[in-house]
């Protein structure tokens, strides 16, 4: 195996044997071949966008791209069945693809085809030998590699992205004609400058597609208000769900509702609290716990079923401890977790098996008490934009500084607490993502009202933060985002924080410092791009960014 698409990876250079996530090196391959496969698909896929449209694997595409995000899916099996369901889907393509020529010009199609639009086998067998050749290194150019994989990491991002606006009925066509584009570019001899544009044009499809996942979230369920949101528990049964999905959270809801069970929030489903269509129920009891890498003990003491919709599922260390009680769904799968089926074409998921579990579980073990504040999304934010803007020309507030992004298991990620503590009284920390948990409970007051953390919500919703800032622009009478008195403190870890930093550079957001390390898959000479272009830089120590950033004009 050689993996580097997380911030774990091993030595910031990959990982070879085992991935530091927990991956095993079988499904690290079956991943690279999945990949492969719907790179073979795209091939098709773009060929017929030139001669027709074919919408009809739209879906599998971006679901198998989110299937290989870090800490989604550990189940082998799984992957066999998406590489099988693949290769059938790419030959029936081919199969359209080469009639439709054939009808469109009166020929055959006789032009050159990468391997990935070839190649088949229909046994576990040929998988295993055919991964060793269609991992990332089978791009032997470094700076290429870097490019191609930047590009691929990006697009799994935007892919889960795009997932969870299609459950709740929204689509946008351009979304996944991109990811054909990109998947089939890598097979192709491209220029750096063509590869470059085509990074690009990934950020400017993650502005896009969080903008489509902002328009389904607040039309389903009302804009994020305000929310003083409980950590402590109830002496009910509980059922945690973890992950992204709110289609599934309100699923979950309904079904639990009048049956004595509570239902709380985890890491990323945090920001559900904020919405107004869930806050009607008076069995949403709050949140539990932290972020993802806290799950082992913290899923154990819960004590009652727990519902992974998304990543970030960490491997048990004992089967014997909270297995049982697992439950995935969607993309998501781990051996030996009870898995709930997708719904059907204007159904509903079936959450009874996760009701009649909790019924027989005690209550969860108090863990901590209080509460925090969060729901501070574009809306709510631009409510109280008069308010903001005039704690900006009073100098009330002197800088915001965005620190979004992902938590992670290292323990240089106290940086990020200490920054948030160490920051003068008269900055807002401005944050999305699970990045939020490194300083979302500390007590740092508030100027003139306005919290000095405001919580945008889940990562997806950094959206909001950029909608936030242009807003801002606007209201400052400025010409360029990079005027504001914003900083850029970014944490990073998975595929969809690459998809933001992707759209922030779309954005022309300069001057970001991203951590804890700059990522594995940036070669020496594409991160020298980045820096020249963009002003990209890792952090540093906690004072000295500091000093950087309140300096900045």
């Amino acid at each position: 195996m050689f993996c580097f698409q997380c911030q774990e990876t091993a030595m910031n250079t990959g990982c070879t044997v085992k991935g530091v996530c927990g991956k095993p090196e079988e499904t690290a391959n079956l991943q690279d071949l999945l990949i492969f496969v719907l790179k073979g698909i795209s091939v098709y896929g773009e060929k017929l966008k030139e001669l027709g449209t074919d919408r009809t694997n739209d879906a599998f595409i971006a679901e198998g791209l989110f299937a290989t995000i870090t800490n989604v899916n550990w189940d082998n099996a799984r992957f066999t069945a998406l590489i099988k369901e693949g290769l059938q889907r790419r030959d029936q393509l081919k199969t359209k693809f080469l009639a439709t020529y054939k009808g469109k010009t009166g020929q055959d199609f006789n032009g050159p085809l990468p391997e990935a639009a070839t190649w088949f086998a229909d046994d576990s067998a040929a998988f295993t030998d055919k991964v060793e050749s269609v991992g990332v290194l089978a791009t032997k150019n470094e700076d290429v590699r870097s490019l191609r994989e930047l590009l691929t990491i990006g697009l799994k991002g935007i892919a889960a992205y795009a997932d969870h606006a299609a459950v709740l009925g929204f689509h946008k066509a351009e979304i996944y004609d991109f990811m054909m584009e990109a998947l089939a570019s890598t097979t192709k001899d491209l220029s750096v400058d063509e590869m470059i544009g085509l990074v690009m044009k990934a950020g400017k499809t993650a502005v896009d597609t969080m903008a489509l996942l902002d328009e389904a979230n607040t039309t389903a369920y009302g804009h994020p208000e305000i929310t003083e949101v409980n950590i402590g528990v109830r002496q009910n049964p509980g059922i945690l769900i973890s992950g992204h999905d709110l289609k599934d959270m309100e699923e979950l809801l309904k079904q639990t509702e009048g049956t004595g069970i509570d239902v709380y929030t985890h890491g990323e489903m945090l920001p559900a609290n904020y919405y107004p269509a869930f806050k009607k129920y008076n069995h949403f009891v709050g949140n539990y716990g932290g972020s993802w890498w806290h799950q082992n003990k913290e899923f154990e003491s819960f004590n009652g079923p727990i519902l992974l919709t998304t990543n970030c599922l960490v491997p048990l260390k004992k089967d014997d401890t909270y297995l049982h009680r697992l439950y995935t769904t969607g993309v998501v799968g781990y051996e030996g977790a009870t898995h709930i089926p997708d719904r059907l074409e204007g159904g509903v998921k079936d959450f009874s098996a996760l009701i009649a579990k909790a019924k027989n579980c005690p209550p969860p073990t108090e863990i901590e008490t209080g509460s925090i504040v969060g729901g501070f999304a574009h809306n709510q934010v631009l409510a109280l934009a008069d308010k903001v803007v005039d704690a900006v020309k009073s100098g009330a507030i002197k800088r915001f500084v965005v620190m979004a992004g992902c938590d992670g298991r290292q323990k240089t990620r106290s940086y990020y607490t200490e920054v948030a503590e160490k920051l003068p009284a008269d900055t807002v920390i401005l944050t999305a993502g699970c990045a939020k948990y490194r300083y979302n409970k500390l007590a740092l007051g508030n100027i003139g009202g306005i919290p000095r953390v405001l919580d945008a919500g889940q990562c997806n919703d950094s959206y909001s933060l950029a909608v936030i800032a242009l807003k801002l622009k606007e209201a400052f009478g400025l010409n360029d985002i990079n005027e504001l008195p914003v900083s850029y403190d970014i944490a990073w870890y998975e595929q969809k924080a690459v998809a933001v930093l992707l759209a922030l550079l779309f954005l022309g957001v300069k001057g970001i410092r991203l951590g804890p390390t700059l990522p594995a898959f940036l070669s020496p000479n594409v991160a020298k791009v980045l820096v020249e272009k963009f002003d990209i830089k890792p952090i540093g120590t906690v004072e000295e960014d500091i000093a950087a950033m309140m300096s900045r004009k």
